[in-house]
């Protein structure tokens, strides 16, 4: 009985954690992502997902209606855009958009929050403080861009 109920639960992990794969940046490349310089006259966009739920689910990422990439578990995307504005969404069972308006020389952080959905993964984004988006940037990997 009592293995039963540990293979049970380790069953439940790998569902719950599972193992999606993302192609990753070089480390050089992470670090200085990291550093959060901005290049002059451009802006950057950190879309980070800190969280292990959904764990066996990538989300892709869309800048502008672009496909920039796709998020795994503790990772992150960093897009150096023109300033203005842009429109971000996290594709998954629902859409999350958001628009955010850039300026020159600044650095945005939004987060992907994964949620259960019905059949798969939901997210939803939302912008967060400088100082909360270093953080959850710095707990992730930075991913290989689409773009």
């Amino acid at each position: 009985m009592k293995r039963l109920i540990v293979i049970t639960c380790l069953m439940l992990v790998v569902l719950i954690n599972g193992c999606a794969t993302v192609p990753m940046a070089s480390l050089a490349d992470d670090e200085k992502a990291k550093s959060f310089m901005v290049d002059a006259g451009k802006s950057n966009i950190y879309v980070y997902r800190n969280e292990i739920i959904g764990g066996a689910i990538t989300m892709p990422v869309t800048l502008d209606g672009k496909v920039v990439g796709k998020t795994g578990p503790k990772t992150y995307i960093k897009l150096t855009v023109m300033p203005g504005y842009h429109e971000i969404a996290s594709i998954t069972e629902n859409t999350s958009k958001l628009d955010i308006n850039t300026k020159a020389g600044s650095n945005y952080f939004i987060w992907q929050e994964v949620k259960f959905g019905t059949w798969t993964a939901k997210s939803e984004l939302h912008i967060v403080s400088e100082e909360e988006g270093r953080a959850g940037v710095n707990e992730c990997k930075l991913i290989a861009p689409d773009i």
